[in-house]
């Protein structure tokens, strides 16, 4: 098992005003020290966007890149987003990434629930990914696309109704899914082939209950807990591991506990605690078995 890394466990979102940001230096040399050996790209800007810098960074960390998450509207007739999927594609291609990772975002700054989609939206966000699919292939990456909370597919029947009216394989996103009324080992044995990335999770039900009460924002219902180091929280992730490996999934486990923070953690501590909690949890329940340099 190929297990990776991610800046939003270090409280790194591309959404503005999420928190304070962890310079790259010290989460990649936190990640390398607990002995991962690859991670995503984070949101853009974060880590540098010319191919030489990055791999550079990357090398000097012993890092790989293996995938990139790019939220941006894809079902609104009046906008064109082929232009920086490509951007993102192509930055990740060069990094040496193989996956693309692509939510269907509403405008805006939040992952708040907003509106349902029409039916004429519906087609033209099907339409949208394959035109995705189309630049992901041109740049020799996969597409995975990411049923996100706050998104455009947020629920269980958003991703039913996506799964019936598209090809396009998925980031099985196991506290995103739950969020919207999934239950990610069904979703995992029904979907078989088609997963092509997996970002694991765990989930405080409670707060999630907070959150679909309309009891906290999404933002506030992270900082208060939503996701929790994996093994405290309240999903079955052992169902989910299991379910993929009947599949027969080979991709990559990225270890995600979305998290915002308020200032500079102290030395080994804050992000870096709760991620080798994580690991050790992983590494638990699949008997050790993950990729190591």
């Amino acid at each position: 098992m190929k297990v990776a890394g991610a800046p939003i466990t270090w409280g790194v979102s591309e959404l503005p005003g999420w928190g304070y940001r962890m310079p790259p230096e010290r989460v990649l040399t936190e990640m390398a020290s607990l002995g991962l050996e690859a991670t995503e790209l984070g949101p853009p800007g974060y880590l540098p966007a010319g191919p030489g810098e990055l791999r550079a960074l990357l090398d000097r960390h012993r890092l790989r890149l293996v995938a990139g998450f790019l939220a941006t509207v894809l079902h609104d007739g009046g906008r064109s987003p082929g232009e920086e999927i490509d951007r993102q594609a192509a930055l990740l291609a060069a990094g040496g990434a193989s996956v693309l990772v692509l939510a269907a975002a509403f405008p805006g700054d939040t992952y708040d629930p907003g509106a349902s989609l029409g039916p004429d939206e519906w087609v033209r966000l099907v339409e949208r990914l394959e035109e995705a699919g189309g630049i992901a292939r041109r740049h020799g990456l996969e597409l995975a696309f990411h049923p996100h909370a706050g998104t455009a597919v947020a629920s269980a029947h958003h991703v039913e109704r996506l799964l019936q009216t598209s090809q396009v394989g998925l980031c099985l996103d196991t506290g995103h899914l739950f969020l919207g009324g999934v239950d990610p080992a069904a979703l995992a044995r029904w979907v078989g082939g088609r997963v092509r990335h997996v970002h694991i999770k765990d989930v405080s039900a409670a707060i999630a209950q907070r959150l679909h009460r309309g009891e906290a924002s999404y933002a506030q219902a992270v900082h208060d807990g939503l996701y929790t180091p994996l093994g405290a929280g309240d999903l079955d992730l052992e169902a989910v591991l299991s379910r993929l490996r009947e599949t027969g999934y080979d991709g990559w486990f990225v270890l995600e506990q979305d998290t915002a923070l308020t200032s500079e953690p102290a030395p080994d501590a804050g992000p870096v605690a709760s991620a080798r909690q994580s690991l050790d949890y992983f590494r638990r329940i699949t008997g050790g078995r993950w990729s190591r340099r």
